[in-house]
């Protein structure tokens, strides 16, 4: 065969062995789908429960008690007074432009999907930390993670899981995780090596070390990676909604494929003010725990 031939029935060869290897690949993650679907169903249950009560708790709680109830977290977090203020207004506001169902919705899954990646992504990242292969091994999977299209998460866990809470729970995690597994492996790491010898000198165990030095210290740079957790998980709810999340992610859809601007702009702009307040409550919380950190050791 010439070099020219070869070249032409290249572009042919090749659509046929990626044809191939799509179909294999589709056909067995279809199997493993119809074979395991019920089983991870039924391993997810008692989360898709809590979130369900989680938000009917918020839905069902008078307004007033949840706007109270918001306004002294965010204080206890903080102590701001005017950011306690910027919650009550923007609240309200929500309240009186008829999104407090949908905000609620939106908070519920937020708030469990914030909880999942730090009770997932802090461990993580102390195995990072701690060893170097580990991390060789856990970055590629992060860069991919922070790199694959949104949508494309929407897409494998659909096939397994169907339409619902818990799919669109497990693709907000997938997409918000890696900013928490990075900054918690960074923070600790930046950890000064004298005051882990010392540490040491003291007869510190290794447990020891990691709570009661190597995490307070690296708190500041643990928190900042949560702050864009949750930032990433709010970015997240508009392309949730997609797969039946409700909240404030499917007026704003609804608008796109209806053309309502007004009621994309208001879900919209009731989605930057939970972003802003969950923003600035841990920034506040994080520069305290600083601060508490420097009084501690001056």
């Amino acid at each position: 065969m010439s070099d020219s031939s070869w070249l032409t029935k290249f572009p042919q060869m090749e659509r046929a062995d990626l044809l191939a290897i799509r179909k294999t690949l589709d056909n067995a993650y279809r199997g493993f789908s119809r074979e395991y679907g019920e089983a991870i169903e039924g391993f997810f249950e008692p989360l898709l429960q809590f979130l369900i009560g989680f938000e009917k708790l918020l839905l069902t709680t008078p307004w007033w008690i949840v706007l109270l109830t918001m306004t002294v977290l965010v204080y206890g977090v903080a102590r701001s007074w005017k950011l306690c203020v910027a919650v009550v207004v923007s609240m309200l506001l929500i309240g009186y432009f008829g999104m407090w169902e949908d905000t609620m919705r939106t908070m519920s899954i937020i708030v469990v999907c914030t909880f999942i990646a730090i009770a997932l992504g802090i461990p993580i990242g102390i195995i990072m930390a701690r060893s170097n292969r580990g991390q060789q091994i856990i970055t590629p999977i992060l860069d991919v993670m922070q790199t694959m299209p949104a949508f494309v998460y929407l897409i494998p866990v659909v096939m397994l899981l169907g339409i619902g809470r818990i799919p669109g729970v497990i693709a907000v995690v997938i997409y918000a995780i890696p900013p928490v597994i990075r900054l918690t492996n960074l923070g600790i790491r930046l950890v000064d090596k004298e005051v882990m010898e010392a540490s040491t000198a003291y007869g510190a165990s290794p447990w020891q070390r990691l709570t009661g030095v190597q995490l307070p210290l690296a708190m500041p740079t643990i928190m900042a990676g949560i702050n864009q957790t949750i930032m990433m998980a709010l970015s997240m709810v508009v392309v949730a909604s997609m797969i039946g999340v409700k909240g404030l992610g499917q007026p704003v859809l609804k608008s796109i494929t209806n053309q309502y601007f007004t009621m994309g702009l208001l879900n919209g702009l009731a989605i930057v003010a939970l972003a802003i307040i969950f923003d600035r409550a841990s920034q506040a919380y994080a520069k305290r725990t600083q601060q508490h950190l420097g009084n501690k050791h001056s």
